[in-house]
């Protein structure tokens, strides 16, 4: 448990809106380990592999953007499947538009703790607190009249398989750091040995 590992993207709206450290010292002070970091331009390719999605997943998506339109007057003119592709497209081509910076955390219930610090997906309706929440006020309505995807900061591991998954798109197992961190003697130590000389 104490090696669980999460993968986490600070996204091109991070970046440029210089919040790498705010964010990075809210994971930082729950105790989770940084072993793995790297500053990058995605490729289109890793992109598509790291986002994974399958026809389901288009159709899913596109209905739910095919029931927003209807709700709001505008008669839906494709395919759900289409509307779906068009969204992970929105994602690939503003996830490619900067550079980003890709880490590995490390620690207890890793991924449900970024998780939880990051929020919803939806800016507006994340819970107050978190990262989404605190630092951008985007909303799929605006970002849809606007035609683009949400900005909201931060991608980071739903579950463990899909952490253990990305990580290899982002990171050769060598370019994960194995080391100690002082923390880990407060957080796991039992006798707290060797802190008393």
């Amino acid at each position: 448990m104490k090696n669980e590992r999460t993968f986490v993207i600070l996204k091109p709206d991070a970046v440029h809106r210089n919040l790498l450290g705010e964010i990075i010292s809210r994971f930082e002070r729950t105790g989770l380990k940084v072993v793995a970091v790297k500053f990058i331009i995605p490729t289109r390719e890793q992109c598509l592999t790291h986002y994974n999605k399958d026809d389901a997943w288009f159709v899913k998506v596109g209905n739910r953007t095919m029931q927003e339109m209807v709700a709001k007057g505008v008669t839906p003119n494709k395919e759900a499947i289409e509307y779906g592709k068009e969204i992970l497209e929105g994602n690939v081509k503003f996830l490619t538009a900067s550079p980003v910076l890709a880490m590995v955390f490390q620690g207890n219930r890793a991924v449900d703790i970024i998780k939880k610090l990051v929020g919803g997906t939806e800016p507006l309706t994340s819970d107050v607190g978190t990262i989404r929440s605190d630092y951008t006020i985007d909303s799929y309505a605006l970002a849809g009249a606007d035609g683009r995807c949400v900005r909201n900061l931060v991608h980071c591991s739903d579950v463990v398989e899909e952490a253990e998954r990305e990580i290899k798109v982002w990171f050769k197992e060598e370019e994960i750091v194995q080391y100690t961190h002082l923390n880990e003697k407060i957080l796991y130590d039992v006798n707290l040995d060797g802190i008393l000389e």
